[in-house]
């Protein structure tokens, strides 16, 4: 039901934006349609879900779960490098870096991380930095996590228009020079973990902070996410099948996100995601003996962007580290949520 009333609600946008288009067309030409679409959808909160995408989402999950901070109780690093519907013009490229630990304090568990994004797309980049704190209890088996990330996000609007007739200036609804905004940002988040499962609520953009162009005042719209995940052993204990499931909604756009990887001997992972009507994701990784994991994800692009893109890339990197010195040193150890 809720795809349904997605696709209608996309087909219904798509109309509206080309009947604009076509009135716009009469007076103004753009260097490319597609850079056009590209940048109106993203920059009216109505017609699309703002958050950047990631296809390999254990590995950024504090991208949009602050409460997973320190989830590893190890201090890790991750980066992640996306670049979506390469060969169309104005395409998202996005790249993450997260570090975030846990700690003991007066007798409680925290977490605590620092995560810094930049996406780009047509005439639009964001570059956001927020901090994440997770206030973390033990609940059966494992760790329920309260969690909140406090920070700024800087919109850089920089277009570039070929105009035929030379002069666009007069209406408001183009944005015609260069501007940079900074807005407060702010996300709230609940998160469980053990051993071998996962379990997360949270939401972007809680406070909806608006930014104020000359001629337009955007806001960053909320998002939802519900996320779950799970190591299942199999009778031969070298291996281990690992199905993820994510589910994001602004409140009127939903995405569905599903994922099944085969992990060997806790080293090397391979696996398949499915984002209906969207893509179906080919993911493989490896652990390296000093620690650091590796995974690279390809998008076979299902919609009718496919003809006009070769698909989707993105890379990522992830190494966890212990910082105790009592500890044994160990040659490397096996993290379960990256």
């Amino acid at each position: 039901m809720l795809l349904r009333k997605f696709f209608s609600y996309f087909n219904h946008l798509r109309s509206v934006a080309s009947s604009i288009f076509t009135k716009l067309n009469n007076r103004l030409k753009v260097r490319n349609f597609s850079i056009f679409i590209i940048f109106f959808i993203s920059s009216v909160n109505l017609f699309s879900q703002q958050d950047p995408e990631f296809s390999q989402t254990r590995s950024v999950l504090t991208a949009f779960n602050p409460a997973a901070a320190g989830a590893n109780e190890k201090v890790c690093l991750n980066m992640a490098h996306h670049e979506q519907w390469v060969g169309f013009d104005g395409a998202p490229s996005t790249s993450f870096f997260s570090a975030d630990g846990s700690f003991s304090f007066f007798g409680a568990d925290h977490g605590l991380g620092l995560s810094i994004m930049n996406d780009a797309f047509a005439f639009n980049s964001d570059l956001g930095l927020n901090l994440n704190y997770a206030y973390r209890m033990n609940l059966g088996d494992g760790k329920l996590a309260f969690g909140t990330s406090l920070g700024i996000i800087n919109k850089s609007l920089d277009p570039d228009w070929i105009n035929n007739e030379g002069d666009i200036a007069g209406d408001p609804e183009i944005p015609q020079t260069k501007e940079s905004r900074v807005g407060f940002d702010m996300g709230l988040g609940i998160f469980y973990n053990t051993e071998k499962l996962f379990l997360g609520i949270s939401t972007t953009h809680l406070n909806q902070a608006e930014i104020k162009y000359e001629n337009a005042s955007p806001y960053l719209v909320r998002h939802y996410y519900l996320t779950a995940g799970y190591n299942l052993q199999l009778s031969n204990p070298m291996f281990e099948v690992m199905p993820t499931f994510v589910l994001k909604s602004d409140g009127k756009a939903n995405q569905l996100y599903i994922n099944t990887n085969l992990r060997y001997n806790k080293r090397f992972w391979g696996g398949v995601s499915y984002r209906p009507g969207d893509a179906i994701v080919g993911i493989f990784g490896l652990e390296l003996f000093n620690g650091v994991k590796i995974g690279y994800s390809y998008d076979f692009i299902v919609s009718k962007i496919s003809k006009y893109s070769s698909g989707t890339h993105e890379l990522t990197v992830g190494y966890c580290f212990d910082l105790s010195l009592d500890k044994t040193p160990q040659r490397y150890k096996s993290i379960r949520f990256l």
